[in-house]
């Protein structure tokens, strides 16, 4: 039950570079993707999760810096799961946001593997 309050905690205290981050992906708003923020996985709580997909997001500030060996063994956590994991700088959010989603879309489509039933689309936002 600790780490559903810690990111519960999380949610409500989230950083620029995560409200920023959240505005984009939310509400399945990019490519039909359903993120959710501060997700409790294992002993871990990660950033955004798109649990379809198996792909986490991981935003970094400056005091990753020192954290690489732990994030390290947080991301074999996670890889050894089945979850892809990407992290990106704070900065880039801020400053290369259209480049971060493209990698992000890049690494969470799985293409559908047979026609679609009749009458249904595929968002290609």
């Amino acid at each position: 039950m600790q780490s559903a309050e810690n990111a519960k905690k999380l949610r409500r205290n989230l950083t620029d570079a995560e409200k920023k981050m959240w505005f984009l992906l939310r509400d399945r708003r990019l490519s039909g993707l359903k993120f959710r923020r501060q997700v409790p996985l294992g002993n871990y709580i990660v950033d955004f999760c798109c649990l379809q997909e198996r792909l986490i997001v991981e935003l970094d500030g400056g005091q990753h810096i020192e954290q690489q060996q732990d994030d390290g063994v947080r991301d074999k956590f996670f890889t050894d799961q089945g979850f892809v994991v990407l992290r990106f700088w704070n900065n880039e959010v801020f400053e290369n946001a259209e480049g971060v989603l493209q990698k992000i879309i890049s690494h969470g489509i799985t293409p559908h593997p047979g026609p679609l039933p009749q009458g249904e689309r595929v968002s290609v936002k």
